[in-house]
C-alpha cells in the first residue's frame, strides 16, 4: 500500500469577489518532500498557502493533510509567516515569542508546562538560538529573527513547515544558514517555501513548483523555460541547473539595460 501523501490537492478553485485566484490545482506532495513555489506576485502563492492553513477554504475541489481536512489536521502544520510582518517593535524576548508556539497546545489561562519550556529550549537548540533566548526581538538581525520564528513553529512538533518568503530581506550569510537549516529539517518534516530567488531554492529543493493561477508541477526541481515563461509571461534564459536562473525581459532581448 502506497504511503497517504502529506498534503493532497484535488482539483481546487479559490475565487475572491467572484474572480478565481487558484485555478484547478490538483497535484500531491510526499512526505519529507522539499517543494520550492515559485511565481510573480499576486500569483496565488500566500492563497495556497492560507488554503493548506485552513484559513481559506476552496470554492470548489479538496484539500488533505495525511488524508484528512485542514482543520483536522491543523495541529500537524508549522507556519513561517515573512517576519517583516512580524512587529519587531513590541516588547517582547525571544524565549517569550518561541513559547508562543505552544499556546495551542495549553490550555487558556494556564502557565505553560514543563513540557512546553522544554520543546521550547529544544527548538532554539535546533536553530542555534538558544543563546539569544533573553535578547528583545528588536534587537535580532533580519536572519536571526526568521530563525526564532521557524524555532516557533517547531514547538508544535509538525510534520509539515510551511514558509512565505523566508530569506527575503535577510544577508546571504543568513540566507545560506536558513537553507542549510531547512534541509536539516526536511530529514523529518515536508517542507513547503514560496520564494522568489529560482536559483537559490534551486540548489537545497527537491522540487518545484510554478504557480500563477494554475499550478505547474512536474515533480522535480528541473524546469523548462517553456514553464516558466507559460507562469510569468516572459521570455526566459534558464542557466545551468544549480546555478542562478535569470529572468530575461524583451530589452535583454535586444541589448538593452534594465529600466
Amino acid at each position: 500500500m502506497s504511503e497517504i501523501p502529506a498534503i493532497s490537492f484535488d482539483h481546487i478553485y479559490v475565487k475572491y469577489n467572484g474572480l478565481v485566484v487558484l485555478e484547478d490545482i490538483d497535484f500531491n506532495v510526499a512526505h519529507r518532500d522539499y517543494l520550492g513555489i515559485i511565481g510573480p506576485n499576486g500569483g496565488g502563492k500566500t492563497t495556497l498557502l492560507k488554503t493548506l492553513l485552513g484559513l481559506i477554504r476552496p470554492s470548489k475541489g479538496k484539500v488533505r493533510i495525511f488524508g484528512k481536512s485542514p482543520s483536522q489536521n491543523r495541529p500537524l502544520i508549522g507556519y513561517v509567516p515573512q517576519y517583516t510582518t512580524f512587529d519587531r517593535q513590541y516588547p517582547i524576548n525571544v524565549w517569550d515569542v518561541v513559547l508562543m508556539g505552544r499556546l495551542g497546545k495549553s490550555r487558556i489561562f494556564k502557565h505553560y508546562s514543563k513540557v512546553d519550556k522544554d520543546l521550547a529550549e529544544d527548538s532554539l537548540k535546533k536553530t542555534d538560538m538558544l543563546s539569544y533566548k533573553k535578547r528583545q526581538i528588536g534587537q535580532l538581525s533580519g536572519g536571526q529573527l526568521q530563525r526564532v520564528l521557524i524555532a516557533r513553529a517547531l514547538t508544535s512538533h509538525p510534520k509539515i513547515m510551511l514558509l512565505d518568503e523566508p530569506t527575503s530581506s535577510i544577508d546571504v550569510e543568513s540566507e545560506t544558514g536558513l537553507y542549510e537549516l531547512l534541509k536539516e529539517l526536511n530529514s523529518s518534516m515536508t517542507i513547503i517555501m514560496v520564494s522568489h530567488d529560482i536559483g537559490a531554492i534551486s540548489k537545497y529543493v527537491k522540487s518545484i513548483a510554478c504557480l500563477n493561477i494554475k499550478l505547474h508541477h512536474h515533480g522535480s526541481k528541473d524546469l523548462t523555460p517553456e514553464v516558466i515563461e507559460s507562469v510569468y509571461g516572459c521570455p526566459v534564459d534558464l542557466i545551468a541547473h544549480g546555478t542562478p536562473h535569470r529572468v530575461l525581459n524583451h530589452h535583454h532581448r535586444h541589448g538593452e539595460n534594465d529600466a
